[in-house]
């Protein structure tokens, strides 16, 4: 290996360490991924059903200019390698005393629809939400999701530079304080304090500032034609065209380091050496030295406590019947404020709003089998799991019943995921699928960032900043991979038998290679 190549071990093959294997692999690295599963996608996983392999993790895709970034720097295009379709319907929502909304793509329509199913008020204020999100998604997205270490003192800058923003953050108000506030309708409360899940918190004791959610989906949802996992199998098909080498079925046991410097990863295989290595994976697994000692240094508590929520999830195939499905559906429970009780107490919650996913919604089998993801918060691994599954198979069902979708067959037990279930599937996690929970004004600074105190570890995925969800994690990933190649570049450049300047890449996108693919 020459000196100027950096060989790079990637522990996780989630969609941030994809990105990141991708960019490093461009960047002419020697870049090596390790994964305890099967397949790529980590979170972004499938399970088998009669139609063929089911969504069992992310659904929604938001953002697509991240992704369209990823690909077009690396030389490609995401329209050559996957379909995404455009959802005219963002989501279709369901209340027990029959009201129902359908939020649009096209903001007018949306518009139409809240005044039709709670009148003109709820119009007005619905308006004056989404323009406080956008605002508040305009102001935040560079200082805060595309910067790679973001700090108070900037974001302090950024509200002093916009003072009208300071009555939009309600920075003293959780999100459901706001919501309170802002809508005459609970119903319409209810419908965007839901957003909160989005990154593993509760509406009432999340930030206010959190409703700019809502414009990361305004902004439009896309479905990816045979399934989101195709978008991590992409990814890493591109990073394996440019060299990047793929070992899946392949647990990490060790992160070693010689000298007080990361010398690679211990695994069930024997031992891959590196100059670096990036983490993909709850940070919590260092911090409770599952991957040895060498790492514990990198990741605080404070960096991963409180725990986000996690999920009971469904996946499976049948035939629906009784009720009208968009691609995203969700049916609420009567008391939000029982749910996140129950959730905050660590309890499964008994009146709890859920989510469906229709993955083959328009485009059912002659057979009439449709392909399904349904989704309840959960909390993290409960007091006794062992008692988590029956009652969340009846409970769930039994809710369709009452709004009038059934399925047949009904999905069994072995078709749902519980909280103990995704951690034992993201080691270290406690279940929680977003890694630290959302709660307070200042936790998104909480977050850890891709440069740890461990010189040679990098860290990336939902658990790091910018935080949870798809394109979040994708984010997390590119800010990793610009971390590595500056620090890279920066010991050639130290070196007194460096080139002059050596490879001179303050991003990881500063030099392209010509694409294998």
């Amino acid at each position: 290996m020459k000196a100027e190549t950096p060989k790079i071990v990637v522990i996780g093959a989630g969609i941030g360490g994809l990105a990141a294997a991708l960019r490093l692999s461009h960047q002419g690295c020697d870049v090596t991924v390790l994964d305890m599963h099967g397949a790529p996608g980590g979170k972004m996983r499938t399970v088998p059903s009669d139609a063929g392999p089911v969504d069992a993790g992310p659904t929604v895709l938001t953002m697509r200019t991240v992704f369209e970034d990823l690909f077009n720097d690396v030389g490609e295009s995401l329209d050559d390698h996957l379909t995404l379709q455009p959802l005219t319907t963002l989501a279709r929502h369901y209340w027990d005393d029959g009201a129902s909304l359908d939020l649009d793509a096209d903001p007018a329509k949306s518009l139409t629809n809240v005044i039709a199913a709670f009148g003109t008020k709820a119009g007005h204020e619905f308006e004056a939400f989404s323009a406080r999100a956008k605002r508040l998604f305009d102001a935040f997205d560079a200082p805060m999701m595309r910067t790679p270490e973001p700090n108070q003192l900037a974001v302090t800058k950024t509200v002093l530079s916009q003072p009208s923003l300071i009555p939009d953050m309600a920075p003293h108000r959780t999100l459901a304080g706001l919501l309170k506030q802002s809508f005459s309708d609970p119903r319409l409360a209810q419908l965007f304090g839901r957003y909160a899940t989005y990154v593993g918190g509760s509406p009432y004791a999340s930030p206010a500032i959190l409703s700019l959610i809502w414009q990361a989906e305004a902004q439009g949802v896309w479905s990816v034609q045979g399934g989101m996992h195709q978008l991590a199998g992409t990814i890493a098909k591109l990073a394996q065209a440019r060299g990047a080498t793929f070992h899946y079925n392949t647990p990490a046991t060790r992160i070693t380091k010689q000298n007080g410097r990361i010398t690679g990863v211990q695994t069930v295989d024997g031992h891959f050496p590196a100059d670096m290595v990036l983490f993909n994976g709850d940070p919590r697994a260092l911090e409770t030295t599952l991957l040895g000692e060498a790492a514990q240094e990198a990741v605080h508590k404070q960096h991963t406590e409180p725990r986000s929520l996690s999920a009971f999830v469904h996946a499976f195939a049948a035939i629906p019947d009784g009720v009208d499905l968009a691609h995203h559906t969700v049916f609420f429970g009567h008391d939000p404020k029982a749910e996140f009780k129950a959730l905050a107490k660590g309890e499964m919650p008994t009146d709890a709003t859920l989510y469906l996913c229709a993955q083959d919604h328009g485009h059912a089998r002659t057979d009439g089998l449709q392909r399904f993801e349904i989704i309840m918060n959960g909390p993290p691994v409960p007091r006794d799991p062992a008692k988590e599954k029956s009652p969340c198979q009846t409970q769930i069902f039994k809710r369709f019943r009452d709004f009038g979708l059934t399925f047949s067959p009904i999905p069994g037990p072995d078709t749902l995921t519980t909280p103990q279930g995704f951690d034992t599937l993201f080691p270290a996690s406690l279940g929680s699928l977003y890694g630290r929970s959302p709660h307070g004004l200042t936790a998104a600074f909480k977050r850890p960032t891709a440069r740890t105190k461990v010189p040679g570890l990098y860290l990336c995925g939902g658990g790091a900043h910018p935080g949870a969800g798809v394109p979040m994690a994708t984010l997390s990933g590119s800010h990793a991979a610009a971390a590595i190649m500056t620090d890279h570049a920066s010991t050639l450049t130290s070196r007194p038998t460096a080139t002059p300047g050596g490879m001179l890449t303050g991003s990881a996108t500063a030099e392209r290679k010509r694409s294998l693919s």
